[in-house]
């Protein structure tokens, strides 16, 4: 029970870190740099976010295979399957490096136009982004074999240290006189050295003599199998959180957005806190399938699921008791009361798709990865054209209710979710028999 706290705090930690940290050092940046260099710095980290995300999309299958691999006692295949899944990520981050690279100058001369100087900085930013793009992705390996392995900590120490000492010397470079492409440039140099640490630690862990990219037949298949289906996921995932606001703001302008990004904004954590802090059952689950049989998860996903349910009814009652003030102390009475007839439907969408997130993983934990992204799917085609029709209609509102449809949708993973786990148990499986239900799954 300790090692599953302190993997839910490492969770929780890593999803509040960073945001908080560029809520602390961004009014210092606005202020030393000015307006201009400062939107320079949000898209050139945007651009890491998002490359970052796209290029490291196979995570998921990561975890769940080494963690089935891990219960079954193969430490070879996992091996396998870490050095295969290092060349599928270093082929995807150099791929999307490569994208960033060449789009940069036509990025920059749309960001900056008319202004050289921005223009100058706009675009050595977003090239150090794209190198970066490629550094996440071999990260993002490292990470993701600690979380199957259930060492959260271990994962998630260097990367927050990494990222904190760079907010730290963005914010001191500022005082010196130093620029956007220096953060940039120093905030790279951190991130590589912080690889260099990451790499190092996941060989002492796989007792590994090497973990140069290999491309190992039967772990490639398992990884694509499954990772094809989480990319899918990562990239809809992109799309579907950011197109409410691209709508918005062609249709009802600029304060609109506003308005509602900020309701977002604060009402998105009340799912980010529940994923993060619950994503160690998806290591923790396969391992444990892999060892036992499906029949032996009924217990543990039942006490995730009343912890999960407790989590965010509590977290969408605050909210909606609370949250109207917030807004109004966060950000003035007049995006207050522009934010008005969408804060308690953007609260409760929240909150459903809170409690979708056992299920997610459940479900992933079992090799059930189609299921997950068709309704992810479904339910972001619904959103999407809910919100062509309803926004001439309804504006604001209309968004908010297609957003709503979305988060419902994604509940329906618990139809197929209890189905398999509350049929008839499978007995537990002997060692011999233990891979062919890694394979099954």
């Amino acid at each position: 029970m300790k090692a599953h706290i302190s993997n839910a705090a490492y969770g929780i930690l890593d999803y509040a870190a960073y945001p908080i940290g560029m809520l602390v050092v961004a009014p210092l940046i606005l202020h030393n740099l000015g307006a201009a260099q400062y939107g320079v710095w949000t898209i050139a980290t945007a651009a890491v976010s998002t490359g970052g995300i796209l290029a490291s999309g196979f995570g998921d299958a990561n975890i769940q295979h080494v963690a089935c691999r891990r219960g079954a006692g193969d430490s070879d295949a996992l091996l396998r399957a870490v050095r295969s899944l290092m060349g599928i990520n270093l082929v995807l981050g150099v791929f999307f490096a490569v994208i960033g690279w060449l789009l940069s100058p036509l990025a920059a001369s749309h960001v900056a136009a008319g202004d050289l100087t921005i223009q100058h900085a706009c675009l050595w930013s977003l090239r150090v982004a794209s190198v970066l793009m490629a550094v996440r992705a071999i990260e993002s390996v490292c990470i993701s074999t600690q979380r199957a392995f259930e060492r959260y900590g271990a994962a998630v120490r260097i990367s927050i240290l990494v990222r904190l000492l760079a907010l730290g010397a963005a914010a001191a470079l500022t005082f010196i006189g130093c620029g956007i492409i220096a953060i940039m440039v120093v905030s790279a140099l951190l991130t590589v050295i912080g690889l260099w640490v990451q790499l190092a630690r996941l060989k002492q862990l796989l007792s590994a003599e090497s973990l140069m990219p290999a491309f190992d037949r039967e772990a490639m298949r398992a990884l694509l199998g499954f990772g094809a289906f989480s990319w899918l996921q990562a990239v809809s995932g992109v799309v579907f959180s950011q197109v409410d606001r691209l709508l918005l703001g062609v249709s009802l302008g600029a304060v609109a957005v506003a308005s509602y990004a900020l309701c977002v904004q604060m009402t998105q954590p009340t799912f980010g806190i529940a994923s993060s802090g619950l994503h160690f059952i998806f290591p923790y689950l396969s391992n444990r399938s892999a060892a036992s049989g499906k029949g032996s998860l009924q217990r543990p996903v039942v006490i995730a699921l009343a912890c999960n349910i407790a989590f965010v009814v509590i977290a969408a009652v605050c909210l909606s008791i609370f949250g109207a003030r917030i807004l109004r102390l966060w950000a003035g009475a007049a995006i207050a009361q522009g934010a008005a007839p969408v804060l308690s439907m953007l609260i409760w969408s929240s909150a459903l798709l809170g409690l979708n997130v056992t299920g997610t993983f459940t479900l992933l934990a079992l090799g059930r990865v189609q299921i997950v992204t068709w309704l992810n799917m479904a339910g972001g085609a619904v959103m999407l054209l809910l919100m062509f029709w309803l926004s001439p209609r309804l504006g604001i509102q209309g968004i908010a209710i297609a957003r709503l449809s979305y988060s419902a949708i994604a509940l329906f993973v618990y139809i197929p979710l209890f189905r398999q786990l509350f049929t008839k148990a499978d007995s537990p499986r002997t060692a011999g028999s233990l891979q062919p239900l890694c394979e099954d799954l």
